[in-house]
Formats: structure tokens, sequence, C-alpha cells
């Protein structure tokens, strides 16, 4: 059963989270779209490995599910959703330094996080990270064409286009390939001019986090590229690579990162 949420007040919206498990804090941030369970009820990833040792705390990121935002494309942007990451640790892990796992939106909040306050992070798991850099602007392309679709003719006609159809051949066994949208209509087209907003920081910024960080790619996805994976493994100075090319590799990641996160020296392949 999924435990209650509670809802806090974080840099002006109420943010709304939940927490697993007892043990040494850690966060999961979610992707675009989507919300604190939904990708793990899709059959995406399964985290209670890690919330088997630690008390895992799961959000609805600013906009997303039962949290509130409003309609400006800045607070959707990455630094800014880091920002809310910080905000939300004030509250459900005061004073202590947390282990971070995020997919793709949420693994580029948890770097800008990692960057303003690297002391509140003991390791890092970085998800599916999206395209940055060089890759970067055909998605913020792709960002604001959909933004434009569900303002000139809703939500619905966006999620139509989304084929039923797994966007990685490591997903083949997933329970919903394509999960609905978990934000309202009036909002989602600003999430996703936030996102077309956003890229990470220079290679030369990120060099200075020396965080211990696992980055997990999966290969297909051209929102997700193995290429963003392999950039953040050679940039970071600390960082190990995993890559899923089938559902096999897929559902060894759970027991990965729960082994990474209890000792760093271990996680990748």
């Amino acid at each position: 059963m999924t435990p209650p949420f509670r809802v806090d007040d974080v840099r002006g919206a109420r943010i709304a989270w939940n927490q697993t498990g007892r043990g040494p804090a850690a966060i999961w941030a979610h992707g675009l779209g989507s919300s604190a369970y939904r990708q793990e009820s899709s059959g995406e990833f399964d985290w209670r490995a890690v919330s088997s040792t630690r008390r895992l705390i799961r959000y609805d990121a600013r906009g997303h599910g039962r949290s509130t935002g409003g309609t400006a494309a800045h607070e959707y942007t990455w630094p800014e959703l880091g920002a809310d990451l910080l905000g939300l640790l004030d509250v459900a892990a005061p004073g202590q330094p947390v282990d971070a796992i995020g997919a793709s939106m949420g693994a580029a909040t948890i770097v800008y996080a990692a960057l303003a306050e690297p002391d509140r992070f003991r390791r890092l798991v970085l998800v599916t990270p999206p395209t940055i850099w060089g890759t970067r602007r055909a998605m913020a392309t792709e960002r604001l064409e959909s933004a434009d679709l569900i303002d000139r003719h809703g939500l619905a006609a966006f999620e139509r286009v989304g084929a039923d159809e797994p966007v990685s051949p490591a997903l083949a066994e997933a329970r919903r390939f394509v999960a609905p949208i978990a934000v309202r209509a009036s909002i989602f087209p600003w999430v996703l001019r936030g996102a077309a907003e956003s890229d990470l920081p220079a290679p030369s910024v990120l060099a200075s986090l020396e965080i211990p960080t696992l980055v997990l790619s999966w290969t297909g996805d051209h929102a997700h590229p193995v290429s963003s994976g392999e950039l953040l493994a050679d940039t970071l100075p600390t960082a190990r690579l995993a890559v899923a090319d089938t559902p096999h590799r897929l559902r060894s990641w759970p027991r990965v990162v729960a082994a990474f996160l209890d000792n760093p020296s271990v996680g990748a392949s």
C-alpha cells in the first residue's frame, strides 16, 4: 500500500511527498510528465531494493501529480527544479546528507541541486539522463512544438501522438509503454517550455562535482540517448556507467543501485 502523502510549502509551491523504509535518507526524483510512483507502477523502475535499507523519499515535482505549479516556463527549468529539491530536503531530511536517484528531468534536477549544495549529497544515481549539450537543441524544438500542440488541441492530442511501444528494447516487458501524463493540461505546456530552456552546465562546471555517481542509460531512446550517459561518465570525475539493452539488464538496475549506494566502488558494467 502506498503511504499517505504530506504536502509542504516549498519555494511558493505545495510539494507532495511521502517516504518508505527506514535508515539513511535517499530521495527519488521522477521524469518529466510523471509523478512519484508512476514510473514504478508502469514497470520502468523498482526501487524497493533501495527502500529495504533506506528511508526513500518520493515526491511529485512542481506542477506534477499532487504538487502545485504556475504558468511560467522559468519555474520548470532544471536549475529551479534543483532548488525545489533542496527546499524539500530542508523539510524531509533537514541537516542530513542524502543519496539521490533521478530519471531524465529528475537526473538533471539532482545535478543542479548537487552543484549548488554538494555537501547535502552522499551519492548520486543519474538514470536515463536526457539529451544534453550537442543533442539538446533538437529536443528543445520538439518540446516547444509539443507545448504548442497542447495549447491548440489539448493534452489528449499530445498523448495520441505517442506510439504505444517501448522507447527502448530494455522496456519490452514493461507493464505500460506510455503512461498517462501526470500534469494538468493548463500547466503542461509550461513544463515543456521550461524543459526546452534547460541544459546541463558546461563540462568544466560538472567536472567540479566529486560526489560518487552512477549513471544508468538504456539503448534506443532518442530522448535519453546513451551518448548522454557516456558524456556524463566521461565528465564527472567519479562517475561509472551501466547500459541496459534488454529487460534482463534493466531488471538488474535495482540491485546495482542498492549495491552502489552501499559501496560506490561497485555498480558499473
